[in-house]
């Protein structure tokens, strides 16, 4: 367990999967958590109540949005970006719409929000994003626009991690390989073949991507920076 005791952090996507076990983690290390959720209103009042943790409402998409609840934050010393979008298919035949808004939430989210928490951030502070093994390797058709998202993650921690080095802030990805959600159970229709491509033949756990997520926050993480830290079973190896 890390010490997260008066550690103000802000989770963004947090009442669902990896974002909750993220969330359940840092609260029981003592942060003091709040994280944003969509439209899982149920979800988000009972992790809430399980963990002390404070819910807002937010959509990720709206870029205004994402800066405001930032902003209102104050001073923070953790921001995770967890919120993240979905769509896969034939790209000849994919909803235009859906893909951009997936574009807003997996990457103008994380920039705009990474931006305006350094704006107020504590130095030697965090920032954490979640992506995905698939921003290095799409081994499957239909996923090439989830991809994308998942790469355009990795030059902006490069990026940002010089523009707010000096400052002792560090700005890290996390890339993990199928992991059991709601969006991608572990006996789910594609477990199999995902299970193929891994040399440990099973999903992850939220409960092991929180783990990656509190050492990359706590104290002896303080010189990596502008990484990419993939989970994955070996699924991109």
């Amino acid at each position: 367990m890390t010490d997260f005791s008066a550690k103000k952090t802000l989770i963004l996507g947090g009442s669902r999967g990896i974002g909750a076990a993220i969330v359940r983690r840092f609260a029981s290390d003592g942060a003091d958590v709040t994280f944003t959720y969509a439209g899982s209103h149920d979800a988000a009042q009972a992790l809430a109540t399980d963990t002390g943790a404070t819910p807002v409402q937010s959509d990720a998409a709206d870029r205004q949005a994402v800066i405001d609840v930032v902003s209102a934050q104050g001073p923070l010393d953790i921001l995770i970006v967890n919120a993240g979008a979905l769509v896969l298919g034939d790209p000849l035949a994919l909803d235009a719409d859906a893909v951009d808004r997936m574009i807003d939430i997996n990457v103008r989210a994380p920039y705009h929000a990474a931006v305006e928490a350094a704006r107020q951030m504590r130095d030697g502070g965090r920032i954490i994003v979640i992506g995905s093994v698939n921003g290095d390797r799409m081994p499957f058709e239909g996923g090439a626009a989830y991809a994308m998202t998942k790469s355009a993650l990795q030059g902006m921690a490069r990026g940002l991690a010089r523009d707010f080095g000096a400052r002792g802030i560090t700005v890290n990805i996390i890339q993990p390989g199928p992991t059991d959600t709601d969006m991608n159970p572990s006996d789910g229709p594609m477990a199999s073949l995902m299970h193929g491509f891994m040399a440990i033949k099973r999903h992850a756990t939220g409960q092991e991507i929180a783990g990656l997520a509190a050492y990359l926050a706590g104290p002896e993480a303080g010189i990596i920076t502008g990484a990419l830290h993939t989970i994955d079973g070996g699924f991109g190896a």
